[in-house]
């Protein structure tokens, strides 16, 4: 299956995605029965009748209760479909990871036309922010007043994980609708003005040398086209280097 489904998809390098990839080839393959089913039920139809073999039109039509039963079924069978597998899969991945995984925990907000990653420091917790506080060299709105905003770190279009550790990514948008769209760890979610949408994967292998592209996946304006941001999944090692080498955000603006 995993050869197979690498003819038409990217590269999966997340913890959740051969679940995703799996789920994909099924409703198509779901599809392609319904598509020859149905087709074969329309060949069945023209022939059975045809004008040919009844030349006077039937008004009353069927009178079998065959129809019913086949609603019926199809009822109960949908009905399967969303209490017992969808309703149950969609509140278990929706679940973001408890304490005990140690998640590492991001803010990305979205606008026309870049990517600012907000992380909350060595404290693990993040400064306030506040729009009225938004500035070309303040791109989220931190309050640098506050002690927890200390040692917050804001990059450009720079996104620094760390591999198997999950991530929880904050997402929001300045100005109009923006979509993460993130490829290799089968992620791709709507920046919503006015929202912190949540999202959480694990990624499972290293960039490397070469990081991988942040997209937006959603028409936000006519400088669409470049707004393309970078993420690295690194070994906890280069991770926690990378961390130490930034410098806080409240300490540039006061600098």
């Amino acid at each position: 299956m995993k050869d197979w489904l690498a003819y038409y998809m990217p590269p999966d390098y997340s913890a959740h995605g051969p679940e995703l990839d799996r789920l994909n080839a099924n409703v198509h393959w779901l599809m392609l029965i319904l598509f020859v089913g149905w087709g074969l039920v329309f060949l069945f139809m023209l022939t059975r009748f045809r004008a040919r073999k009844h030349p006077k039109a039937i008004y009353h039509g069927t009178k079998s209760h065959l129809s019913t039963y086949a609603e019926a079924g199809i009822l109960i069978v949908e009905i399967v479909l969303l209490v017992v597998f969808s309703i149950p899969l969609w509140a278990r991945w929706t679940q973001p990871p408890g304490p005990d995984q140690n998640p590492l925990e991001v803010r990305v907000v979205a606008e026309q036309f870049a990517w600012n990653v907000h992380y909350p420091g060595a404290d693990n917790v993040f400064g306030k922010t506040d729009v009225s506080l938004v500035t070309s060299a303040n791109p989220v709105g931190l309050d640098v007043t506050d002690p927890h905003a200390k040692d917050d770190i804001v990059s450009l279009n720079q996104l620094y994980m760390q591999v198997n550790r999950p991530i929880i990514v904050r997402l929001s948008s300045k100005d109009v609708i923006h979509s993460f769209g993130l490829p290799y760890m089968r992620v791709k979610q709507d920046a919503i003005p006015g929202m912190q949408v949540p999202i959480h994967f694990t990624p499972v292998k290293t960039s490397g040398d070469e990081p991988w592209e942040i997209a937006c996946a959603q028409l936000c304006g006519l400088g669409h086209y470049r707004m393309r941001g970078q993420y690295h999944v690194q070994t906890k090692e280069d991770f926690e280097k990378w961390l130490a080498s930034q410098t806080p955000l409240a300490a540039s603006i006061s600098g």
